[in-house]
């Protein structure tokens, strides 16, 4: 039967002669176990990151394609396999269609496998052995821990609740020593204040005992507290130089994360710590709280009482920016924090004085000629380096949306006269055909009026050709009053003629005064 053993060096395939009676096979002794386990296959991983990719597949009881390669190359068709591990038989079983094999015998197969690898492989050296477990061990634990190598803001959470955690108990325990010790010496609780120095002058056996685990607690607790501050330096100095190591911390804590932290608005951060105090304000419709954990800040106690709902604002806004300056900085420093913390020293000094503080852009100025002064000179060059890249990629980029927006301007220029020349001959014609409807109509008047005449005078001229035969019939005498009859009817037309032309005249006119 072979045997698979994932070794952090590589894949191992055994073969094992003898596998009936497992009383037979001691892994213990190299030589019983040598004899009867035969070394077929090794194929070691090329890096730590093939490594770690294929140790991840066999913890999520996957195939990883070396894997497969590898038994398909080296166990013969018809042998069994035997798999430590359940999850990842089931698998080769179905996906490889092999046979495979566990229990109790692999099981001390691969037990004896791990003990004697390094004799069974002489280039593998314990040395060696050890470097490979040591360094996928920690790869390994980090991808599944999704730990951050860079931002140890997880131990910070953990210090400052444990000093939280050991103020409590060593006030209590310190209570404990004073009412006990207090039978013997009642006069002792009067003289010394400090819980420190009472444990540490009591003198009888039993309570000498118990004040001494009091003193190394609280010893213990001034070495956290030293901790924490070295980690708060190296993951949030800007939020430590503005509100303190404890505060920051708590800040820290009571959020989730740095990165939690610098996602909350100042409003947020302002009344962080006193959510019960808030949902009550809202529940009652009273006043909702000024401060939280802000609080235990020194700026809050130096203000007056009303300037510290103020002054807290103005402390949570500039703890936002801090916090998001250390977040999300390549190069956290507290050059930043130290800045910040002026400024607000001297909106103190203005709530109480008057004087003007200065700007936040004049600030941070400063602050960046600082930090770029604090640069060694090669980050300054790289970070030059890196500035002129991203402007000829900028010079680049932006070439093109310039020259489509010069094109766009041009086109913009040019649709305006376009449109004034439309516009002008579009009220050329207009004006063309108003003044040849003006026409029309004008020719139709006077059509209609000369059409109106026409009958008259045609009337007139019949009557005019009945009188003159009339007249060749009758005396000479009554031509006269035909004549005389004839004449008023074209006085009556040159009237009507002389009407027409005066409405033709207003209509022209009023046409011109509403052009």
């Amino acid at each position: 039967m072979f045997v698979l053993y994932e070794h952090a060096s590589g894949y191992v395939l055994v073969h094992c002669e003898q596998t009936d009676d497992i009383s037979e096979l001691n892994a213990n002794d190299y030589a019983n176990f040598g004899q009867l386990v035969k070394l077929k296959a090794f194929q070691p991983f090329t890096s730590a990151a093939i490594a770690l990719d294929n140790m991840n597949a066999i913890s999520e009881g996957l195939v990883h394609a070396d894997l497969k390669k590898f038994l398909v190359n080296n166990v013969p068709k018809g042998q069994s396999v035997g798999i430590n591990d359940q999850r990842l038989l089931q698998v080769v079983k179905e996906e490889l269609d092999m046979s495979v094999a566990g229990g109790d015998i692999v099981l001390e197969i691969c037990r004896g496998v791990r003990m004697h690898i390094h004799q069974m492989i002489k280039p593998l050296t314990l040395a060696k052995e050890g470097g490979a477990q040591l360094g996928l061990s920690h790869s390994y634990s980090r991808t599944k821990v999704k730990f951050n190598v860079n931002r140890m803001d997880n131990m910070v959470i953990q210090a400052i609740a444990l000093i939280d955690q050991l103020d409590k108990d060593i006030n209590t325990f310190a209570m404990r020593v004073r009412e006990w010790y207090g039978y013997h010496f009642p006069e002792m609780v009067r003289l010394v204040n400090d819980n420190y120095q009472y444990c540490q002058l009591i003198g009888l056996i039993n309570i000498e005992i118990f004040a001494k685990k009091v003193i190394s607690l609280a010893d213990y607790r001034k070495k956290l507290q030293q901790y924490l501050s070295d980690k708060m330096s190296n993951v949030a100095p800007s939020l430590a130089a503005l509100i303190g190591d404890v505060v920051g911390a708590r800040l820290i804590s009571h959020a989730g994360s740095l990165t939690k932290l610098a996602k909350y608005p100042a409003s947020t951060v302002q009344i962080l710590g006193a959510e019960k105090a808030l949902f009550r304000a809202l529940k009652t419709k009273g006043n909702t709280p000024k401060y939280g954990l802000l609080f235990h800040s020194t700026f809050i106690g130096r203000a007056t009482a009303k300037n510290k709902g103020r002054i807290s604002r103005f402390l949570a806004n500039k703890c936002s920016i801090a916090s998001r300056i250390d977040a999300f900085s390549e190069a956290p420093n507290n050059i930043f924090g130290d800045k910040l913390k002026e400024q607000v020293e001297e909106r103190l000094k203005m709530y109480e004085d008057g004087d003007v503080p200065r700007k936040n852009i004049d600030v941070m100025k400063e602050a960046m000629q600082a930090v770029k002064a604090a640069q060694p000179e090669d980050e300054q060059t790289v970070a030059a380096t890196k500035r002129k890249i991203e402007a000829v990629d900028e010079v680049d980029t932006s070439e093109t949306p310039s020259k489509k927006k010069k094109k766009k301007k041009d086109k913009v220029k040019e649709e305006p006269s376009e449109e004034v020349s439309e516009e002008v001959t579009e009220e050329t014609p207009k004006k063309k055909k108003k003044k040849k409807k003006a026409k029309e109509e004008a020719s139709e008047e006077t059509v209609t009026e000369e059409a109106s005449v026409e009958p008259e005078t045609d009337s007139t001229e019949v009557k005019k050709k009945k009188k003159k035969k009339k007249a060749k019939e009758e005396p000479s005498e009554e031509a006269e009053p035909v004549t005389e009859e004839a004449e008023p009817v074209t006085e009556e037309t040159s009237q009507e003629v002389d009407s027409s032309e005066k409405k033709k005249k207003k209509k022209k006119k009023k046409k011109a005064e509403e052009e």
